[in-house]
């Protein structure tokens, strides 16, 4: 049980050592890898009927979402900040209805948003 523990630990302290050491680019694509990894759960939870834990995990996968949403520069990003908004709202409405619903269809939309977006982001890298 120790050796699970210190697993558990390292892994936390390996995390945030990349989030430490990681630039800003980096960050953001750490923040879509962890969302697209929370709707995959999701959309398990949901398959296994575990529905408390589908909705906490559609709830960590909005919060992701929303964070992504609030670090857009509206000033500096013009068109693409807004329709990034635009997207990221969705995304957000989308999660709430697969939530509500018990469907897995929106998170599988979402997911492939979140997606694309993360390719392009991805090919922008510094």
């Amino acid at each position: 049980m120790r050796a699970m523990a210190a697993m558990n630990q390292y892994k936390q302290v390996s995390v945030s050592s990349q989030v430490f050491e990681a630039t800003p680019h980096r960050l953001i694509q750490m923040l879509m890898e962890g969302g697209l990894e929370r709707l995959a759960q999701a959309q398990g939870a949901m398959a296994r009927g575990q529905a408390s834990m589908k909705g906490e995990l559609i709830s960590k996968a909005i919060g992701i979402v929303g964070g992504l949403r609030e670090g857009l520069d509206m000033g500096k990003g013009g068109e693409v900040a807004q329709n990034l908004d635009r997207v990221y709202e969705y995304m957000i409405t989308r999660m709430l209805e697969a939530n509500k619903s018990n469907d897995p269809a929106p998170l599988v939309e979402v997911s492939g948003l979140l997606r694309e977006v993360k390719s392009g982001w991805d090919a922008i890298a510094p």
